[in-house]
């Protein structure tokens, strides 16, 4: 299966869309959540009392107030609730709201470190671990973002994230998990060119070029490298290769190492374009996968949503909100809309 390949017809139409972007700007800003210019948390607070008490529950002014705050505003709301009822916001909201609604609701009251500990954990509890999720999150957050969640995930859980991951995890993928873990990945703009070459040739040799792959340099190569890297290293493999390193990597590989590879290829590659895939993937076919979809539309709300919804109408020719409306209804319906700027 030719998802790489797929995946880069999807977003050819626009020039602009192939390859690392470089540093980011520092006055750019693609959350579609933006912080309340007239903001207060006293008032805030008093609404959502008000919703909660509510008979029946007012949802319109509990989206109406979190969707359109960011999350430093979100986190003052929350102690100025506890300030006036002596209660959590957080206890009032998880027994007034039910399903979906209330997950989304709660996801925002979390700070980003803490929701991205949240999936984590959730993602290796009980039977079954959901691999995808990890690789997910640990292949497209930041060296700082990532040990901003380690921290959160010790505070509320009382564990090591690592070990977790170790206990759930074995063989090459509990390798690409735990190095990422680190958190010492190359964030580094500036491109190595030699290094780029030999790094191609390393790949080619430990995969496409003999019986067997040698997983130990891809996992090397690609947890290691910064995106802006990995990106020169895929340019120059073609020089070597007619089909590819995507193509290599799916041809040798299978199952949770190469979804954890293949992610942070293309994460490199586009990120937005990665989770525009991921969101579409989560609304194809018969059901709907909602903890995916709340996961992206909330943790991407304050970074990059706006570039998401771009991708995602170059890669499959309508709206995110279009995708939204067709496949979810009610409040939850509309508290993602709300998040994607739209309400």
């Amino acid at each position: 299966m030719a998802f790489f390949q797929k995946f880069l017809q999807k977003i050819s139409d626009d020039d602009s869309s192939k390859g690392f972007k470089g540093a980011p700007t520092e006055t750019a800003y693609f959350g579609t959540v933006k912080a309340d210019p007239n903001f207060n948390a006293q008032n805030d607070a008093a609404k959502l009392k008000k919703a909660i008490e509510t008979k029946g529950v007012d949802e319109a002014t509990i989206v109406e107030v979190l969707a359109k705050r960011s999350n430093a505003q979100r986190q003052q709301i929350k102690a100025a609730y506890q300030q006036d009822t002596g209660k959590p916001l957080v206890d009032a909201l998880r027994k007034a709201l039910k399903s979906d609604f209330e997950e989304v609701v709660l996801a925002l009251l979390m700070t980003p470190p803490e929701y991205d500990a949240f999936e984590m954990k959730r993602a290796m509890k009980g039977l079954g671990t959901k691999e995808a999720v990890l690789s997910e999150i640990l292949g497209t957050r930041s060296n700082k973002e990532i040990t901003a969640m380690k921290t959160s995930f010790k505070e509320v859980y009382g564990e090591l994230l690592e070990e977790d991951l170790k206990s759930e995890l074995s063989g090459h993928l509990e390798t690409v998990l735990l190095t990422l873990c680190k958190a010492t990945r190359s964030e580094d703009y500036n491109i190595d060119d030699g290094l780029a070459k030999s790094d191609a040739k390393a790949l080619f040799e430990a995969g496409e070029n003999r019986v067997g792959t040698v997983c130990s340099v891809l996992i090397d190569v690609l947890t290691s490298r910064s995106e802006a890297q990995l990106c020169k290293i895929f340019k120059y493999y073609g020089q070597y290769s007619k089909q590819g390193l995507a193509k290599a990597l799916e041809s040798e590989l299978h199952g949770n190492l190469e979804d954890c590879l293949m992610t942070l290829v293309k994460s490199a590659w586009n990120k937005p374009a990665l989770f525009a895939e991921k969101l579409h993937l989560a609304m194809k076919g018969i059901g709907t996968n909602t903890d995916t979809l709340t996961r992206i539309i909330v943790s991407r709300s304050e970074t990059d949503l706006l570039k998401i919804i771009q991708e995602y109408k170059r890669m499959y020719g309508k709206t995110l909100q279009e995708a939204i409306l067709k496949e979810t209804s009610g409040d939850y319906e509309k508290i993602l809309l709300a998040l994607c700027g739209t309400q």
